[in-house]
């Protein structure tokens, strides 16, 4: 099997950081022991996959040594043992692979979930409230929580926007593909003629940033406090509980409403301004710098899709994997899992097909002649 070696060495690495957790010198040090269990956590996922490999890959050397043995009934036995480990081994060769694939350093984050209306007036937003009911109930399902930083209702009770703190576990692994246009197909409610409309709403999913990656100077920000408006009891609109940061170099501006206390509220505004200028710096990174977080949901056109949804078809359709699903009711009540499992499989194929180019171009330069290789 390719990357045997690497493999060895990663499972070396795991017993060397489980022996360190159980030394006394390290126990005794919270902030060296926490480091330590955090690096032998990471590892002990593909160290059990690759154990179970060496096992089945075992198995199978013994079953084709029992092939050369003259009792018929052994080799009878050693050859179905063969039809089950083959396609085992090449299963688990394919899984280690992608564990070995580089990690997105911001999987295991939390996310600033950003839902916008874009094209198509009242129907947008009320699109754009049930996106954010489906994403809840995702997180529901993933064992996440959703807390709600602020939201700007519509006349009809639809959302011009909502922005929504999610935590839990790996949460930026799982809805990292949900950023974009998403546009509806279906009659809206206003509609008298049941005529089918299009509209679009525009998905944010930002990794939330901690205060190690983006410190946030004091003198650079100023904040405003004032009167919540909409839901939330007489406490919350008649006090100074709302905040208002704006960050003075880049102009970003965050509001937060939801809580009734206005610390709980400037926490939470502060843990989306660092997400926001955290994703500025990560485009200027990728050289992609064009109007605030652009590259991410373009302009709410309805031409930028990334997703159609098609009420009268029952029918969900992501067109960057060119992916069809019937059961759109399925999908509207947060049951995401067919949408982000084919996301997922789809760009851990790329990268490995990425992988295994840059890999053949390293053996060609490898075998080329001194005045053929790069220099």
């Amino acid at each position: 099997m390719q990357y045997r070696e690497k493999l060895d060495e990663i499972e070396a690495r795991f017993e060397e950081l489980a022996r360190q957790m159980a030394d006394p010198s390290v126990i005794a040090d919270p902030e060296r022991y926490r480091t330590v269990a955090k690096s032998h956590s990471e590892l002990s996922e593909v160290v059990a996959k690759y154990r179970e490999w060496k096992k089945a890959d075992n198995d199978a050397r013994q079953a084709r040594q029992m092939l050369e043995d003259s009792e018929p009934e052994l080799r009878r036995l050693a050859t179905e043992e063969l039809a089950r480990l083959e396609p085992e081994l090449e299963r688990l060769e394919q899984e280690l692979k992608i564990l070995l694939l580089p990690k997105d350093p911001n999987d295991e984050k939390n996310v600033v979930l950003e839902i916008r209306a874009g094209t198509g007036g009242d129907e947008a937003t009320l699109f754009a409230a049930e996106m954010f009911r489906m994403y809840s109930r995702y997180a529901e399902s993933q064992g996440w929580k959703v807390e709600i930083s602020s939201v700007s209702e519509s006349s009809i009770g639809g959302f011009k926007e909502v922005i929504a703190l999610v935590s839990g576990e790996r949460v930026y692994s799982k809805l990292k593909y949900e950023s974009g246009v998403h546009r509806v197909q279906r009659v809206p409610v206003t509609e008298q003629q049941g005529r089918v409309h299009t509209s679009a709403v525009t998905v944010a999913v930002l990794p939330e940033a901690d205060e190690v990656e983006v410190q946030i100077d004091p003198k650079d920000i100023r904040i405003d406090t004032f009167c919540s408006s909409g839901p939330g009891g007489q406490s919350v609109n008649t006090t100074y509980s709302a905040v208002r940061i704006t960050h003075l170099p880049t102009n970003l501006v965050v509001s937060c409403q939801d809580e009734k206390s206005q610390i709980k509220n400037k926490a939470k505004a502060l843990r989306v301004l660092r997400s926001r200028l955290y994703e500025m710096e990560m485009e200027k990174q990728r050289a992609q710098i064009g109007a605030e977080r652009r590259s991410m949901v373009g302009s709410g056109d309805r031409s930028e899709k990334i997703r159609t949804y098609n009420f009268p078809q029952n029918r969900v359709t992501d067109h960057r994997i060119g992916l069809t699903l019937h059961q759109l009711d399925v999908i509207m009540d947060g049951r995401l899992d067919p949408l982000i499992d084919a996301l997922i499989t789809y760009y851990q194929a790329e990268k490995l097909k990425q992988q295994t180019q840059i890999g053949a171009s390293s053996d060609d330069t490898k075998g080329a002649p001194a005045g053929l290789r790069a220099s």
